[in-house]
């Protein structure tokens, strides 16, 4: 196969460590641009989020202490059907309190698909606090729709957007359990043909993550 020139957004995408260790450690909207400034201007797509259940309710009254380890929160069947190619291993991103804030990668260019998952767990002092960071977030993403069944509250997202005339689709998926939130960011894109995968590919790659993430909080220690 010829070699293939990477576009800036890619380039950028690639070097997420660097950047996230000036921040302090990884939030929750994702790997960098082109995806991250999706979350700023880009319209918004409304996915049907499926309605299967996730933990029982006695697993979601439980406060939390500290954040599972987000590597391997995700079954390894599961990264090779999201992120083909990808070191199913994982990069996890720096975090100042990994008691408290742990974020893991994993991204893959596999011919021309370019497929990139983040899987972040963050631990507050409450779930009242961890409430209303939720409520915050959803309506900084506002034209997405909520996913029945997972966690307490969990809300999905997807949109899209173009840059030197590639297009990436990017899905969303944020959950709380008690005190803990859970974010999960998929993105794709096809640099051969300059199009992005269907909002329900990457809708329902998103919520499965999200539904793994938020049964491997049972890995945390209970508050």
């Amino acid at each position: 196969m010829r070699s293939l020139p990477l576009p800036l957004a890619l380039t950028a995408r690639l070097t997420p460590v660097a950047v996230l260790a000036c921040a302090g450690w990884a939030l929750t909207s994702g790997p960098a641009a082109p995806p991250a400034a999706a979350h700023r201007s880009a319209p918004r797509e409304t996915p049907a989020g499926p309605s299967s259940a996730a933990p029982s309710s006695g697993a979601a009254s439980k406060a939390y202490a500290t954040a599972p380890a987000p590597c391997s929160s995700v079954p390894v069947a599961t990264v090779k059907s999201l992120v083909p190619g990808a070191a199913t291993s994982g990069k996890e991103i720096p975090s100042t309190d990994t008691r408290l804030r742990r974020t893991c990668s994993w991204n893959a260019l596999q011919g021309y698909d370019y497929r990139w998952l983040d899987v972040s767990f963050e631990i507050s002092d409450s779930a009242a606090e961890a409430k209303r960071e939720y409520e915050q977030r959803v309506g900084e993403k506002s034209g997405g729709g909520a996913v029945p069944g997972l966690g307490d509250a969990a809300y999905s997202v997807v949109n899209l957007t173009t840059e030197d005339k590639q297009q990436t689709r990017e899905g969303v998926v944020l959950a709380r359990v008690s005190n803990a939130l859970v974010v999960v960011t998929f993105n794709g894109s096809d640099f051969e043909t300059k199009k992005a995968p269907g909002t329900d590919e990457i809708n329902k790659g998103a919520i499965k993550a999200a539904k793994a993430a938020v049964g491997a909080l049972g890995g945390g220690q209970p508050g």
